[in-house]
This record gives C-alpha cells, structure tokens and sequence, in this order.
C-alpha cells in the first residue's frame, strides 16, 4: 500500500507530461473501478493532484465494494472524491443518476493466486462486472469507457519477439488459469460489440508486468513478492531460473499511459502499456530490485499450487510502438523504477 510521500508527488509531477491534451480532464466526472488496486490506485491518485495542484476540477469517483477500503486507500485525499458501492462479480445496474463522462474499468481478479481459487469470481469481474458498465455508459451519454485487458490476451507463441497489438497465440480453454486471459479476451470483444451494435465508445490498454510500491498486501504476482522480500531486508527467492521474457513498466509510467490512451486513444482500438527499454527477463528484474535493495538472489523449487498460478507465457514482451504514436514515453529505466519502488515501499 502506498504511504504518500513528497518523493511520490514529484514522480506524478514528472510522469504527467507524458499525457497529451491532459486540460481534456478538466471539469470531467470520471469514474474508476478497481480504485484501490495496483494500476488504477496511481491513476486516482495522478486525478486528485491534478485538482489539488493546478484546480483540474475534476469529479473523482471512486468505484468499489468496501467503502472502508477505499477511505483506508484514498486517506490522503478524505472529502476530494465521492464513492459509488459496485460489486464486479454482480449483475446489479449501477443508479441512473451516477454520471460519468469517462469510465475506467479496472475492476478485477489480477492475483495469480486467486485465478486458481476463484477461477469463476475472475471471469465474472471481466464480463458480468463490464456489462453493467457499458450498459451505463450507453444509457448515460458517457464519453468513453476505457477497459484494463492484460498481455495475457496474447496466449503462446514460439519467438521471443514482442506482441504487436494484432498478433494471438495459443491459450489453452480447458486448463483453469486459462479464466484470465480468456475472460480478458471475451470482455475486450464485449467492448467492441457494444460500439458496434449500440455506438458506445470503448477503448482498451493491454499493460504489460507494472512493478512499483502501489502492490497489495494480497498480491502474489512475482515482483510483489520480490518487492516484499526487499522490504523486510530479505533476499529474493525466485522459483525458477527466470528466463521467461516480460514487457516491464513502472506503475506511474503505467498510470499516465492509460490517461493517454483514455484521451488520446483510437475508438475500438487496443494499446500496450510497455517500457520499450525495459523488456528483460523476470531474473533481470529480480536482481533489479535485489541491488535496489542491497540484497541478494537465490533460487528455491516451487511447490504444485505455486507452479497452478504461473502465467502461460514464456514470452510475454510487448511492442509500444502505438501507444508512442500518441505522444506517450516512459518517464523510469528499469533500475530507477526498481529504486524508487523500494524507496516508497519501505516508508
């Protein structure tokens, strides 16, 4: 969880410029679901400083289950946003009365760990959760809804060359980790279903591996573990050699590419959210965080139900090339971003 920090406030000053027509966000009702999770967390927070530092105006709401999470999240920001209850596993429509001029919908299972467990709770959140919203937004005048995807929507492939944007590969529908990235696959078909049929304008960013200090205490991912053994002044214990290949970005950098493609992005279109200079493999990004840190790597056999929750993909790395084409870079290297996620972790 982050602890706020003028450290952290000068990162969001320095990854703002990477959105182009940001003054589009003025005066805008925007609401975000998935608020209090590792992506859109930095994406409110990125909101509210932007109403707080230059008087955006903007109408932050904040979308969630647990009201008492989110006030625990946003406590930094108590009185600056309103929240709205949503449920995304629930069928429930949302009150007519809630406006919104942009929808981000970031509300969903992204813990390998519960992918396992909850296999069904996670396509839900993907498809029951995005109906309500694009029936909302078609029956409200909502400007645009973007959708948060995943780069597991790629499935397998054999050469180590990044995913463009119109390349599939293999997933295997019969195997249960597979409720993930098809539910990805089915909700941004969903999206572009709703824009046909009923003129609703959707959009969606793909992010790659996002790394930083906004982790959950519940987040099983691999940099989330090796971002807590850091903290706790621990070596990093890895469960293979790490070679697998990954699209890295910081979680700020991440924040201010799904701004771009909010405001900037092509109707119907998908965009990976990668670091061009940080494409390496999970070992690289591990002894990141190790000399970050101060120290070391060692490696440790994973047990059966680890191994359930790993992602399909040897390969998983992303091209960025689109999203640059609007105006989007990354602000952090690999090695600052691996710095800067200890230094705020560690607060």
């Amino acid at each position: 969880m982050i602890k706020y920090d003028p450290v952290y406030f000068e990162d969001i000053k320095r990854v703002i410029r990477h959105i182009p027509d940001m003054d589009m966000l003025k005066g805008k009702d925007i609401l975000i679901t998935g608020c209090t999770g590792m992506l859109c967390s930095p994406v409110a927070d990125i909101l509210l400083f932007l109403n707080s530092e230059y008087s955006f105006g903007i109408n932050v709401k904040l979308a969630g289950r647990s009201e008492e999470r989110v006030r625990d999240r946003f406590s930094y920001w108590e009185g600056k946003y309103e929240f709205v209850p949503y449920d995304a596993t629930s069928p429930e429509r949302l009150d007519a009365s809630i406006h919104a001029d942009y929808i981000i919908h970031g509300a969903s299972n992204a813990n390998p760990s519960i992918y396992t467990k909850e296999p069904v709770e996670t396509m839900l959140s993907n498809t029951t959760g995005l109906k309500v919203l694009l029936d909302h937004a078609r029956d409200t005048g909502c400007k645009r809804l973007l959708y948060v995807s995943s780069s597991e929507v790629y499935g397998r492939k054999e050469s180590s060359d990044p995913y463009p944007e119109d390349f599939y590969g293999y997933v295997d529908i019969l195997n249960p980790r597979a409720c993930y990235p098809n539910a990805k696959r089915m909700a941004e078909t969903m999206c572009v279903a709703y824009s046909e049929e009923y003129g609703t304008d959707t959009v969606m960013v793909r992010p790659g591996h996002i790394y930083g200090p906004t982790i959950t205490p519940s987040d099983s991912r691999a940099t989330a573990q090796f971002t807590r053994n850091v903290a706790n002044g621990e070596d990093i214990v890895m469960k293979s050699m790490g070679t697998q290949l990954r699209s890295y970005c910081y979680i700020l950098d991440c924040a201010s590419a799904l701004l771009c493609v909010l405001l900037n992005g092509e109707k119907n279109n998908a965009y990976n959210i990668s670091n061009p200079d940080s494409i390496v493999s999970i070992r690289d990004t591990a002894e990141a965080l190790a000399k970050a840190g101060g120290v070391k790597v060692v490696f440790d056999v994973p047990t059966d139900t680890e191994k359930k929750g790993y992602n399909l993909m040897d390969n998983s790395s992303l091209t960025s090339d689109k999203l640059q084409s609007l105006g989007w870079s990354a602000e952090f290297s690999l090695d600052e971003g691996a710095s800067r996620t200890v230094e705020l972790f560690r607060l």
